[in-house]
């Protein structure tokens, strides 16, 4: 019963590219490593100014944790509709808090305001704090680092965060309140395609700007801006292409399994006698893991042939239903890696991979209608 358990909560899979740092509420935080290119660059933009290098670091720490407490803010509100959040993962442009689901419109609407909200929050009290000590100082004097500025900059700097992320273009957290906005009107799919359109031509100006005067990493920026709308525009495409598609329209029936007392050897020559690349493995007719061909190239260079499939198999795999709906099966396909088990009760009827979902889609694109097989 136990195993059973495991093999039905698989480990969330980290953001590809990030680093776990810490967790905060309970949720990982995670550094991509284009995040270094930002510290670098206002380490740079401090450098340039009359600030010390120990003020330098306060004020990096601070925006820092300014762009956590966004995404914390988003966390936070998330979890009230019943919305775990896996991750948060820290941009050169921003964080992203990664969900377990996709919001419904309502829902999405508080969640994006939540982020902007609490960098104004931020903003706020610090300029509140500074009028009543008298100590505002004129927007020219703010844009010059200096030790006599950090607060002003800080306050600055959170204000500056909620306005950009306030756009109407996706992936801001403005693109999603246009999203959710639009949803109410129109259905979910066209008001995602407006505003990944919206974002991929903020994108292409800030990329025109930045290239008329010289200012590289606003190219940088527009560069994520015009990839995480692109990315968007794709995923609704492929959710169009599989909305009310069962699992077992696109699942593969004809596979082949191994046994928990075959080596890696035997997992190798399926391999090369195959075109299949992750294979169930079976104890009776209990399925206890899946192995992959990483880990098995991995463990036939570290142990050796003869080992046990047993010892190199993933207990944690993901398990879909033959009548689940392919839209839903795909956010989980992100989660399970390159395969996932279709189960129906305890018997498996087939394998669900990436690059099987991706033939469907080729041939449900060009209209191509799936044979809705019984298992």
């Amino acid at each position: 019963m136990q195993a059973q358990e495991r093999q039905r909560e698989p480990r969330e899979q980290a953001f590809p590219g990030s680093v776990n740092v810490f967790s905060a509420l309970g949720v990982p935080i995670r550094l991509h490593f284009t995040f270094l290119l930002l510290a670098i660059f206002l380490v740079v933009l401090g450098l340039s100014g009359t600030q010390s290098a120990p003020m330098n670091a306060v004020y990096i720490a601070a925006l820092f944790l300014s762009v956590l407490l966004h995404e914390l803010g988003h966390a936070a509100v998330a979890k009230r509709y019943g919305i775990r959040t896996l991750e948060i993962v820290m941009f050169p442009i921003g964080g992203l808090a990664r969900l377990n689901r996709n919001p419904k419109a309502r829902e999405e609407l508080w969640i994006a305001l939540a982020g902007p909200l609490v960098n104004m929050l931020i903003a706020g009290v610090i300029f509140a704090s500074l009028f009543r000590w008298g100590t505002i100082l004129p927007w020219e004097q703010i844009i010059t680092a200096s030790d006599g500025n950090l607060l002003q900059r800080i306050a600055a700097g959170n204000l500056v965060l909620a306005l950009f992320n306030l756009l109407p273009a996706y992936p801001m957290d403005g693109g999603r309140v246009l999203r959710s906005l639009l949803a109410r009107v129109q259905s979910e799919d066209e008001a995602t395609r407006v505003a990944a359109r919206a974002g991929q031509v903020l994108a292409m100006l800030m990329g025109l700007i930045g290239l008329l005067y010289m200012q590289f990493f606003l190219v940088f920026i527009a560069l994520f801006v015009y990839l995480g709308a692109s990315q968007e525009a794709a995923a609704v495409v492929g959710r169009s292409l599989t909305q009310g598609i069962p699992v077992r329209a696109a699942m593969v029936t004809d596979f082949r399994t191994l046994s928990h007392g075959d080596t890696i050897g035997d997992a190798a020559n399926l391999l090369l006698s195959t075109s299949q690349q992750d294979f169930p493995v079976l104890h009776g007719a209990s399925v206890i893991g899946l192995l992959g061909r990483n880990s098995l190239v991995r463990f036939m260079a570290t142990e050796g042939p003869e080992t046990y499939v047993a010892s190199a198999m993933n207990r944690n795999f993901t398990v879909l239903t033959p009548d689940m709906d392919l839209a839903e099966a795909l956010p989980k396909m992100g989660q399970a890696g390159s395969c996932a088990l279709v189960m129906d009760g305890a018997q498996l009827v087939g394998l669900l991979t990436a690059e099987n979902i991706s033939e469907f889609l080729v041939l449900r694109r060009i209209g191509m209608k799936p044979e809705l097989r019984t298992v």
